[in-house]
């Protein structure tokens, strides 16, 4: 090994856990749905629009319990409001779910809900 190539490689090591810290460190807390409409409720579905969500982000979904939920659903579930088998269901009324890079769907599963357009399709780069 040529003499200083270890510190090069530290060097380079290190520039790029800055840079993912960096990246981790400017994770934006969304709150889902419009200010006046109580959080996560009816007709949300064009809520992302304008948004530019990124990996590490985070949807605060705000609600009554005994009156919604929110489920994490497939591309297919979201089109069909339909809940696929061991998909992933909050009921706190007050969930925080850090997005994942590429799309994102959920609806609330109470019947006729996501129909009436409780349901966000997010796509976080």
């Amino acid at each position: 090994m040529a003499k200083g190539s270890g510190s090069a490689a530290f060097g380079i090591v290190m520039a790029c856990l800055l840079l993912l810290h960096s990246e981790l460190s400017e994770a934006t807390t969304y709150t889902v749905g419009n200010s006046d409409s109580n959080g996560w409720t009816y007709n949300v579905a064009n809520w992302p629009k304008g948004k530019s969500f990124k990996a590490g982000d985070v949807l605060v979904f705000n609600y009554d319990p005994s009156l919604h939920n929110v489920v994490v659903v497939n591309k297919r579930g979201y089109k069909n409001c339909t809940t696929p088998k061991n998909a992933k269901v909050y009921q706190t009324g007050n969930d925080q779910i850090t997005l994942a890079q590429g799309n994102s769907y959920f609806i609330c599963n109470f019947p006729g809900h996501c129909e009436a357009g409780m349901k966000i399709a997010v796509t976080a780069g």
